[in-house]
């Protein structure tokens, strides 16, 4: 059994700002890259953030130096500090992890952000 629960959603008005962790449960695994995708409504889910057991990170650039992943990959826990909120942010935001070579691939259920006045 493998699971990933979010948290940390919620409504914030433009120019907020948010947390959301992320931690693995339920089972044993070893994972290379973790992190953040999200996907609003009618849109593709798309990449936020992620990081990589060899140490490097990986934005996408529309969050580039207002948001920051952090975590313990060992200890399969991930946050994201995510700064300047504006409504193009709105979206549900899923936590990911992986396992080298895409051997293991685990979702969460996603948390809702809502960016809005």
């Amino acid at each position: 059994q493998v699971q990933l629960v979010e948290s940390g959603g919620g409504l914030v008005q433009p120019g907020g700002s948010l947390r959301l962790s992320c931690a693995a449960s339920r089972s044993t695994f070893s994972i290379y890259v973790m992190g953040w995708y999200r996907q609003a409504p009618g849109k593709q889910r798309e990449m936020v953030a992620l990081m990589y057991r060899v140490g490097n990170t990986n934005y996408a650039d529309s969050v580039k130096g207002r948001f920051t992943i952090s975590g313990d990959i060992t200890k399969k826990t991930v946050y994201l500090q995510m700064n300047s909120l504006t409504s193009d942010d709105t979206a549900v935001y899923y936590c990911k992890m992986s396992g080298v070579l895409g051997s293991t691939e685990y979702w969460g259920k996603g948390t809702q952000v809502t960016v809005s006045s």
